[in-house]
């Protein structure tokens, strides 16, 4: 493992801790979007199924069944638990996170799998998994522009979510010159640097925030 895939891990797993701080200590999910962390548990649910099939390493499940764990509870903790969930707004969560992102994703893994790859239940999982984690982080950012001013926490979250796949991105370059035998996947590829691209105007108005010391508000259409 070289440094850039352990950041990109720690970046990933920081950014759960700070929102389960959020939610455990402030007891408010106001701006956090539930619809977007189904989609992640999904992700991770659908990806991670090779915990039952193959062992890497003590490591790679442990971080396997902590993303589930952890994502998961946030997920139980949004919709079920007192009194966060009744700071929850449904009415600025309203992305179709089903009808556009899901099936969607849906269609274009069987197409790379059936028609490219050549069908394998595990493997056209995965490739859904790499689709859907590119795009649902878009239901919290609906949310956020909807909210504009970001609580503190919430941008922490956020950022560090998005560093980890910034970082996963120098990470598959690293491998591409340093490992004899690393295979390319354009697919992961493309994903990630389309989920990175997402970040792009968040990460943006966050350092401009930072640097002036305010408070983090997203502009509105009228004001970009």
């Amino acid at each position: 493992m070289n440094i850039f895939r352990l950041l990109g891990d720690m970046s990933h797993v920081f950014s759960m801790i700070i929102l389960l701080l959020r939610l455990r200590v402030a007891k408010n999910a106001a701006g956090i979007s539930l619809r977007t962390h189904e989609l992640f548990l999904l992700v991770f649910v659908t990806r991670y199924l090779d915990l039952f099939t193959t062992y890497y390493s003590l490591y790679n499940s442990c971080m396997k069944i902590l993303y589930i764990g952890v994502t998961g509870s946030i997920v139980y903790m949004i919709r079920y638990q007192q009194p966060i969930c009744s700071t929850y707004d449904k009415t600025q969560d309203t992305f179709l996170h089903w009808k556009f992102l899901v099936a969607p994703c849906a269609v274009l893994a069987v197409l790379t799998n059936v028609f490219v790859e050549g069908f394998n239940p595990l493997e056209l999982l995965w490739v859904f998994s790499i689709y859907l984690e590119a795009v649902s982080i878009l239901p919290q950012l609906v949310v956020l522009q909807r909210y504009r001013e970001v609580e503190n926490l919430t941008g922490h979250y956020i950022f560090f979510l998005g560093a980890y796949r910034a970082l996963y991105i120098v990470n598959w370059v690293w491998r591409s010159y340093h490992e004899k035998y690393y295979v390319h996947h354009w697919v992961v590829y493309a994903c990630g640097v389309f989920q990175t691209l997402l970040y792009a105007d968040f990460f943006y108005y966050y350092v401009i925030s930072k640097a002036k010391g305010g408070k983090f508000s997203l502009p509105t259409a009228h004001t970009q």
